[in-house]
């Protein structure tokens, strides 16, 4: 199982992608409206894990 920092790196990682992908999604909303679309579904999914790292994350402090 990772540590604690192992999962917090992970979840800054997540971070810093999301952004990318919805500036790059602004970027793209005129030009290329079906990428913009898939860029968006993308940083969704990434969004849902990050919320789950951060609760596990959570509970792994709160264990210690």
């Amino acid at each position: 199982m990772p540590t604690v920092a192992q999962m917090t790196g992970s979840l800054h990682i997540h971070n810093f992608y999301i952004g990318k992908l919805k500036a790059k999604q602004e970027q793209l909303f005129d030009s290329d409206p079906e990428l913009a679309m898939l860029l968006d579904n993308v940083s969704a999914i990434l969004c849902e894990h990050a919320e789950v790292l951060a609760d596990d994350i959570a509970d792994m402090e709160d264990d210690t």
